[in-house]
């Protein structure tokens, strides 16, 4: 566990190219992410399917179900087609947080796309948001045959570099990555620590 999250504190902090840990992980087959997740994470992803169950129900009763209709393959949590990776490359992120976990936040609430990134490092896909106040950054883990696991911490404001994961536990984030059509994935995000109920980032080809 203790290797496992100093590899994945390492490269969180962009050290590609860094000896040691980091150089013989990418030598060695990918990690098993149940070895980084933190407990939380864990029992997060565990619980996935009715965080988002709750969740799309804030957003019904609000009167906003249309909108979630509207896009059913981003919106139904059992779509979900094999080969559940992106390639690496460059492309446009839409968040949408659904269901309110705090006064005056909306039910439902998209953001408009921004520029985001995976690359490859070592073993493991790197994703990251290169824009907007809070900037998801992590890694891609293998899991099944339609959906990885994404680990990695929250990125706000002005800061430049990602928290070590595991460090602030409100700042860590954990979710499945899935692809839902052709060119077109999402990233579910269940039970954030800010704002939301449920948080959903669509990642299309930029070009």
């Amino acid at each position: 566990m203790k290797r496992m999250a100093l590899l994945l504190t390492l490269a969180l902090a962009g050290c590609a190219g860094a000896k040691g840990p980091l150089r013989a992980a990418a030598q060695s087959p990918a990690p098993d992410w149940h070895e980084v997740a933190t407990d939380d994470d864990q029992q997060r992803l565990r619980g996935w399917r009715d965080a988002w169950t709750r969740a799309a129900d804030a957003v019904r009763q609000a009167g906003d179900g249309a909108k979630l209709d509207a896009d059913p393959a981003l919106f139904d949590p059992d779509r979900a087609l094999d080969r559940a990776a992106p390639p690496p490359g460059d492309y446009r992120c839409r968040w949408i947080k659904l269901g309110s976990a705090a006064p005056g936040v909306a039910p439902y609430t998209a953001y408009p796309a921004v520029r985001c990134r995976i690359a490859v490092v070592g073993k493991l896909m790197r994703l990251r948001l290169l824009d907007g106040a809070q900037r998801p950054h992590g890694f891609v883990f293998p899991d099944q045959a339609a959906r990885d696991v994404f680990l990695g911490t929250l990125e706000l404001g002005n800061e430049t570099r990602p928290l070590a994961y595991g460090r602030d536990p409100r700042r860590d984030m954990a979710g499945y990555l899935q692809r839902i059509g052709d060119k077109r994935w999402r990233l579910a995000l269940p039970q954030p620590h800010f704002e939301s109920l449920f948080d959903v980032i669509e990642l299309v080809p930029a070009a």
